[in-house]
């Protein structure tokens, strides 16, 4: 495993605002001499895609390890830190998908990669992965999008707009961590389907006052973990960009795989059909059921895992 970081000093922005003591951290795993794979997650994943990180395994772990569809033992993986870091000095300016773009071409220049062979972006990571596929051509050769759309669905925009206010209130007051557990427990509602929420919990009272209920009980774990380790401010940055996310389809020409759960709220299948189809170049669309909408990218495995691990094969394949 390596980490590299690269300090930029203070980085003009696409919107006007300055990020300062800008540093860019990334992280490879696997192969060093093996085909270049980016992956990325949502915006509370990390550089440690593979292993390492809060959880000792990685976000991703699951799938990127030796002898998985995405082999460590053939793959040189690439991981990244969304900017703002917790480092640089960003005063709730705005840093949008094309700003986290230009840092990730930065991070090939350091690691002497003139294109990757693969990019694999789920969520907000997939939101960046289409801006570096546009405005940087040629520093990928194959792209694989899951549960990113080339713009924001409107009633995403809504939610994540409510969150905002909830957590800027907090900070008013005071009380960031408390704003960021409530602003969780609204988006775990948003990630997640209907059906899942009715499959797990039975509604079962406690006898407290006020009452408590199991689905409330577990929205607030997920609010909990989520409030000690996010930072308040970074939060609001990283939910407005997502919002701000606008790519062109049409300018992105290199083979595609677009893959999606259908119960998906945040990026519905509609808006995936639409990027897959106004693709410049070949694209296959990959759809599958899940009751756990967006988040089906960290939980249906078995799902994805023969498409990545065939989008995988053909790397290596044109590699030869």
């Amino acid at each position: 495993m390596n980490d590299i970081e690269i300090n930029c000093g203070d980085t003009p922005l696409e919107r006007g605002g300055i990020l300062r003591g800008d540093k860019i951290r990334g992280r490879w795993a696997g192969n060093p001499n093996g085909p270049a794979l980016m992956v990325l997650g949502g915006i509370s994943a990390d550089r440690f895609v593979a292993d390492g990180g809060r959880t000792g395994r990685g976000w991703w772990g699951n799938l990127v390890h030796k002898d998985g569809p995405i082999d460590l033992n053939r793959f040189k993986v690439i991981g990244y830190d969304f900017a703002p870091n917790l480092d640089a000095q960003c005063d709730l300016c705005p840093v949008t998908t094309r700003d986290q773009a230009g840092r990730l071409a930065k991070l090939l220049d350091a690691l002497d990669i003139d294109a990757l062979d693969g990019f694999i972006g789920s969520s907000y990571g997939g939101m960046c992965g289409l801006a570096l596929t546009q405005h940087y051509p040629g520093r990928v050769k194959n792209l694989c999008i899951i549960s990113a759309a080339h713009r924001p669905y409107p009633i995403g925009v809504a939610w994540r707009g409510i969150q905002r206010r909830i957590v800027r209130l907090a900070l008013a007051a005071g009380t960031p961590e408390a704003g960021l557990k409530l602003a969780r427990e609204l988006a775990m509602t948003t990630y997640r389907t209907p059906k899942e929420f009715a499959h797990r919990f039975a509604l079962n009272e406690t006898a407290q006052n006020p009452s408590h209920f199991d689905i409330c009980d577990y929205l607030g774990s997920r609010g909990d973990a989520f409030a000690s380790a996010a930072d308040a401010k970074r939060f609001l940055v990283m939910s407005e960009s997502i919002d701000l996310h606008r790519i062109t389809p049409e300018a992105i020409t290199i083979p595609a795989l677009v893959m999606t759960a259908i119960s998906d709220q945040i990026a519905p299948l509609p808006d995936m059909r639409e990027l897959c189809d106004r693709l410049g170049g070949p694209s296959e669309l990959f759809t599958f059921t899940s009751l756990y909408g967006h988040d089906a990218f960290l939980k249906e495995y078995d799902a994805m895992r023969p498409r990545l691990s065939a989008f995988c094969q053909r790397l290596l394949t044109k590699a030869v």
